[in-house]
């Protein structure tokens, strides 16, 4: 899950929200929208394989 920031960056959230916390959990900010896009799909890869 992508969100903007006021900053004008994307930040890359979990798709789950965390137990402990109740939110989501922070997995980077990016500059640009595509870099987050890219983050995501390497994330997804590697919690498959």
């Amino acid at each position: 899950m992508i969100r903007k920031l006021k900053s004008g960056k994307y930040r890359l959230y979990s798709r789950k929200e965390d137990e402990k916390t109740g939110r989501r959990r922070n997995l980077g900010t990016f500059d640009t929208r595509e870099a987050a896009e890219k983050h995501e799909r390497e994330v997804q890869y590697f919690k498959r394989h």
